[in-house]
């Protein structure tokens, strides 16, 4: 006699497993946040090169192992916060006019 299999529904596999906004940004077991929302970024050959070289000089110098997205995060952090504090005469003024 065969036997019929019951077999989770699309609810079930494509349920939101963040319960709320503060959930979202909740540390896993790693000390990683979660993040909701994605951009796509393209930067040259130069710039990952760079960015891989500091990721492997964190660790290796300094201990902090990270991935380059927290990298990146960390920079635009900093390029926000000296942007409210020195406006016009923040790097990222003078860098965008630069170019």
């Amino acid at each position: 006699m065969p036997r019929r299999v019951d077999l989770p529904g699309a609810d079930a596999l494509f349920r939101r497993t963040a319960a709320s906004e503060s959930a979202a940004e909740a540390p896993v077991a790693s000390g990683r946040v979660r993040h909701e929302e994605k951009i796509t970024v393209y930067v040259t050959s130069d710039e990952l090169i760079a960015l891989e070289q500091a990721r492997l000089s964190l660790r290796a110098e300094h201990g902090v192992v990270v991935d380059r997205g927290r990298i990146v995060r960390a920079a635009v952090g900093l390029a926000m916060a000296d942007f409210a504090e020195r406006g016009a005469e923040s790097e990222l003024v003078r860098r965008l006019e630069a170019s």
